[in-house]
């Protein structure tokens, strides 16, 4: 089969569109680190956060695989809205919070057995969110198979959980929430409301983020060349995503080009 033709480079602003900011974090905004708590997040990357929140009179929300708790030390507990673990934690942008509650002996047996996976395979490590655990095996990638073939085999042992695939990384996480039904909670409400979707993300877990922007007439945008997607436009890396993200802001601020500025670049 042959690969599907390259991505443009998303559009900026026009002077009529009132966009509304979604941006996954990990692979997205921040490069990748061997282990999650390796990542950190510059001055310059929250002021432009910042900078953005306050132009787009607070449209602008972090949709990540974290958990909140891990979103406000990364960012230091920011206004903006949030989804994290993938939309089982929310926080509007009015400070109301919605999760799911995950009685004590399930988490327990979650983390069990995740553990168990974890010493079976070399490379493997075991992060625990709370009512999720991530199985990263970025330093060991060639455990990937094995360790995507371990968590199949034991989740019929966890009623009402489910995996979820990243970017060398397997999640056991609860049913029925994903990040395009999270964003698609805060567009319900301002100062969402009313706005067109651009969703940034890199992850096959940003795929329903695509297909929530889709349908809502918005914007998708793939970081990286991970195929196939839903997106619609795609830029090549973090790096590539901030340079846009400071576009963008100047556009909003100054007026916005008629074109999109080649992705890559430094801003």
């Amino acid at each position: 089969m042959s690969a599907q033709p390259p991505l443009p480079s998303p559009p900026l602003p026009g002077v009529e569109d009132h966009w509304a900011l979604f941006l996954d974090v990990d692979g997205t905004l921040l490069d990748f680190a061997d282990r999650p708590e390796q990542v950190c997040v510059d001055g310059r990357l929250r002021e432009l956060l910042d900078d953005l929140y306050a132009t787009l009179d607070g449209a602008l929300a972090l949709v990540s695989g974290r958990s909140l708790d891990d979103l406000d030390d990364l960012f230091g507990h920011p206004p903006w809205a949030m989804a994290g673990l993938h939309g089982l934690e929310l926080r509007c942008a009015d400070g109301r919070y919605r999760g799911v509650h995950i009685g004590a002996a399930r988490r327990s047996l979650v983390r069990e057995i995740a553990g168990e996976i974890a010493t079976g395979l070399p490379g493997v490590t075991l992060e625990d969110k709370g009512i999720a655990v991530a199985l990263h095996c970025r330093t060991a990638p060639q455990q990937f198979e094995a360790l995507r073939a371990s968590v199949q085999a034991l989740l019929p042992h966890l009623a009402g959980y489910e995996m979820q695939q990243g970017n060398m990384v397997i999640e056991l996480k609860p049913e029925g929430m994903d990040k395009g039904s999270a964003v698609t909670s805060l567009l319900a409400r301002g100062p969402f409301l009313g706005r067109q979707p651009v969703y940034v993300g890199d992850d096959l877990t940003d795929e329903h983020g695509f297909a929530m922007a889709n349908l809502e007439h918005g914007i998708s945008i793939r970081v990286g060349a991970r195929e196939p997607s839903l997106a619609r436009f795609s830029l090549p890396e973090p790096a590539a995503t901030r340079a846009w993200l400071f576009r963008v802001l100047h556009a909003l601020k100054h007026g916005a080009l008629s074109h999109a500025h080649p992705s890559g670049g430094n801003a």
